[in-house]
This record gives structure tokens, sequence and C-alpha cells, in this order.
């Protein structure tokens, strides 16, 4: 079975005062076990942790650099 990837950058949401939440919720709906979702933000988005943690999901992040971080989630729990 292939496992799915889907990236979302919500940098230019944030500039502009958006909130990416609901857009973030839509896009990880579907994941299954092992998908990954990869996340652009211009900071860590610690409140988005225990949400993910609670769907199910583990998470790495790497500083890319100061105005931009790589946020990879792996679902694990079905």
């Amino acid at each position: 079975m292939d496992r799915k990837v889907v990236e979302l950058d919500v940098r230019e949401d944030l500039k502009n005062k958006l909130d990416p939440f609901e857009k973030i919720m839509d896009v990880i709906r579907d994941l299954k076990q092992n998908d990954t979702f990869i996340l652009h933000a211009p900071f860590k988005p610690l409140p988005l942790y225990e949400v993910m943690k609670g769907k199910g999901f583990v998470y790495e992040t790497e500083e890319i650099d100061k105005t931009h971080y790589k946020v990879t989630f792996t679902k694990k729990v079905e």
C-alpha cells in the first residue's frame, strides 16, 4: 500500500492574518496510518502539536530559517 504525502504552506495565510486551522483539518481528514502531512509555517505551531497528537500523529520539526519551519506529521494511530 502506498503512503500518502500531503504538503501545505500556511505562511502566506498567516501573513495575511488568516487562520489556517480549518484548512489544515481539511487536509488531514482523509489521512490513514503512516500517511504524512508536511506543514510549512513561519513559527513552531505549538498549539497544533497537541491537536495533532490527539488525532494520532507524531511530529518532527525542522527550522529552515528564522521565519520558516517545516513540520512533518505522520499518522500512527487509526
